[in-house]
């Protein structure tokens, strides 16, 4: 198997740091009423249906409708998405930057609904170096669906072994890697330009 020549990026938690956590911790004063909240009303296994591209404002009425109770605190899910985010990762800036002096081609595959789509990406200039996105909500299938690693090489041009997938989620890795992508599991910044540097594109 050849190196890459390409480099795809998930963008949550790898070039901008999302947790429902830094919103509901300023929510709820008690850490374990927080805890249960994200646990069991407003969980990620709902929120996936935003990145399958149902709207913000169907899947919080949903949810409500359930949890008449958390009325309140489920449409901040919505109206307070910003306040998930604590900024970009330095070092995944910096390494797309690199990466784009070089001249290496960089596209992102993201769960990601359309309606956060141009928030998240005012929040990193560094964005605005990706030659391409492909978007889950966009599509209606989420990674680690194969399918939708397989219309990333379809829309991107090149073959899965051109690609070095860097993503924080174990299973979208495992997922990548089973079809043929080089993989980096994103968990430790300091960790990504040695990767990159091991792959052979910096």
């Amino acid at each position: 198997m050849s190196g890459p020549k390409a480099v795809i990026w998930d963008v949550g938690n790898v070039i901008v740091r999302w947790s429902p956590r830094t919103l509901y911790s300023q929510i709820f004063s008690d850490p374990a009423e927080c805890d249960r909240f994200l646990s069991h009303v407003c969980t990620m296994d709902w929120h996936m249906a935003t990145d399958r591209g149902v709207t913000f404002a169907e899947n919080c009425a949903a949810l409500s409708a359930k949890h008449p109770e958390y009325a309140r605190e489920i449409a901040a899910w919505q109206t307070r998405w910003s306040d998930m985010f604590s900024g970009a990762i330095p070092e995944s800036e910096a390494a797309i930057e690199a990466l784009h002096a070089a001249g290496v081609r960089q596209f992102v595959l993201s769960n990601m609904s359309p309606e956060t789509y141009d928030g998240t990406l005012a929040m990193s200039a560094a964005l605005g170096r990706i030659e391409d996105f492909l978007i889950s909500g966009r599509e209606g299938f989420i990674k680690p669906d194969p399918a939708i690693f397989r219309l990333a090489c379809e829309r991107f041009g090149l073959a899965a072994g051109d690609f070095l997938f860097v993503d924080d989620g174990a299973h979208n890795v495992e997922a990548a890697r089973a079809l043929g992508f080089h993989v980096h599991h994103f968990t430790d910044p300091a960790a990504l330009r040695p990767a990159l540097e091991a792959a052979g594109l910096l």
